[in-house]
């Protein structure tokens, strides 16, 4: 197995790029788009446990939109053949008290395009690495 292909891991950093902006945005549509349509879906959030895209789609529309801005580091993307990557950032937002936020997503290709089928979101006291 190939691990890296310079041109699937710009495929799935383009994805991850997408993604963010349409979450900083609130673009629901686009955030809808970049989750596969299916009940096997899995979301974990900072407070929340979310089993297939209805309850995913459920979420984002009873989230509020403000203080969705962040910044992120240490962002990992590892690609494992052509088709199934993982991308992994550390993120934080103003006002958050020093707060550090994790996101983990687990990307397939699929004929409509890249989706993340898993993805993990939990937030560190201030404090921790």
């Amino acid at each position: 197995m190939e691990i890296d292909l310079p041109e699937v891991k710009a495929e799935v950093a383009a994805a991850f790029a997408g993604y963010e902006a349409a979450l900083i945005a609130n673009d629901l549509e686009a955030l809808d788009g970049f989750f596969r349509a299916d009940g096997r879906t899995i979301r974990f959030g900072a407070g929340e446990n979310l089993y297939g895209i209805e309850e995913i789609r459920a979420f984002r529309l009873g989230r509020s939109p403000v203080g969705l801005a962040r910044t992120l580091s240490h962002t990992v993307i590892t690609t494992f053949g052509r088709d199934f990557a993982v991308a992994s950032t550390l993120f934080k937002r103003v006002g958050d008290g020093g707060r550090v936020g994790r996101q983990q997503q687990t990307w397939v290709r699929f004929p409509e395009g890249w989706r993340v089928v898993a993805a993990h979101v939990s937030v560190l006291s201030a404090g921790m690495p």
